[in-house]
């Protein structure tokens, strides 16, 4: 093995190790250190790496933007005729490892700010929905050995009018994952962190003296753990979204409840698929969806997803009840319909239209490795609709 592989490796079955450790004392530590250490990050990121937009929902095309996308999407689908080859069914090249794809509904409050009354938050109404929780990629470690950043995608069903891109007609797709910021600020980043993956060097874009993204690494590092349950956790946006015509948000989804799931000293290799199952088999989880609006151009850009909006200049305001009802979720049948199932920041509304330069690109990058996987594993394109029937549920 190479010495680069070999250091990346060393380093992540040291953190593999520390893991095992973790849900013991992260606990105590997340409540005293989490928030100021992101704090102090934040402000040197604020200070190294300023915004230029001068006014609020400014987009500004990225030099290299495009063909960065390009670049992104080519060595993902690469990569995934590579490691899916002979046959072999093709899983997501990204947010790879599938803990659960779950029934749910979504009720939007009636007395909500009015100028969050956009889109599917316009009047109240209860839409059915289909969310799956995640991990990371492109591997499929176990949970113990992967990067300690969850991910959450919420398929709304039944939401009338025309859509940005119209593989799905009446879907509306929300993405986040268990950190406030994103692993990369730009899609110029983005790229040389796609390079590190495909050389087995990850963390050598995060440690790199002559272009370091150490800040990044701060504030991925502080939200990663080994995570007690995929259903306590709680998850970002991170890039932002039109809220209505020249208004951006951010949304955020956080558990209604308090409850941690003891996790044990020999962590299981599907643990998280574990937990959720054993929570879900008897009890129903609630979540609050949660808007914040852009209200300052400097400190909450557009542009750099690597910069947390301060809830101190915009709280997040709850405007929505998920609702995940106890059920069954882990037969093959279903597990197969989380693999066929696509999600897409642009499945929207045009009033929540996706921004940012991460955003246009993903527009690229995930439709051509949802069809990509479709293709290799002879899968049509599904829209659900909320009728899905499998066994146990």
């Amino acid at each position: 093995m190479a010495i680069g592989p070999l250091v990346n490796d060393t380093l992540i079955k040291l953190i593999g190790i520390e893991r095992r450790f973790d849900p013991h004392f992260r606990p105590a530590f997340d409540r005293v250190f989490q928030r100021p250490i992101a704090h102090c990050a934040q402000w040197v990121v604020r200070r190294l790496h300023p915004s230029r937009e001068t006014r609020l929902c400014q987009e500004m095309e990225i030099p290299g933007e495009t063909k960065a996308a390009e670049d992104i999407t080519a060595l993902m689908s690469r990569f995934t005729e590579q490691r899916y080859s002979g046959g072999r069914t093709a899983e997501r090249a990204g947010n790879t490892k599938t803990y659960g794809v779950v029934r749910a509904e979504c009720e939007i409050f009636a007395d909500i700010p009015a100028a969050m009354k956009h889109g599917i938050f316009a009047e109240p109404r209860t839409f059915p929905a289909w969310i799956r929780f995640g991990g990371p990629g492109p591997l499929s470690p176990p949970d113990v050995e992967d990067s300690g950043i969850l991910s959450m995608s919420i398929k709304l069903m039944g939401v009338p009018g025309p859509k940005l891109i119209d593989d799905e007609r009446l879907t509306q797709d929300f993405l986040m994952i268990s950190s406030p910021t994103f692993t990369t600020p730009n899609v110029i980043e983005n790229l040389k962190l796609q390079k590190q993956i495909g050389a087995g060097t990850p963390i050598f874009y995060f440690l790199k003296p002559t272009d370091s993204h150490f800040l990044d690494l701060v504030m991925q590092g502080i939200y990663a753990r080994m995570n007690s349950s995929p259903l306590e956790v709680r998850y970002w946006s991170c890039v932002p979204y039109l809220c209505g015509e020249g208004q951006a948000m951010k949304y955020s989804v956080r558990p209604c409840s308090n409850h941690r799931t003891k996790v044990p000293w020999k962590i299981p290799t599907d643990w998280l698929r574990q937990s959720m199952a054993a929570g879900l088999a008897t009890s129903a989880v609630e979540f609050d969806l949660m808007l914040q609006l852009q209200t300052d151009s400097k400190r909450m850009p557009i542009e750099n997803a690597g910069m947390e909006w301060s809830e101190s200049l915009s709280p997040f305001v709850p405007v929505a009840k998920i609702r995940v009802p106890a059920q069954v979720f882990t037969s093959p049948q279903q597990a197969n319909f989380a693999r066929e199932l696509s999600y897409n920041p642009w499945h929207a509304l045009s009033e929540h239209r996706p921004l940012g330069n991460q955003n246009r690109a993903r527009l690229l990058i995930y439709t051509t490795l949802s069809r990509l996987r479709q293709s290799m594993n002879r899968e049509p394109h599904i829209e659900p609709d909320g009728s899905e029937r499998f066994p146990g549920n």
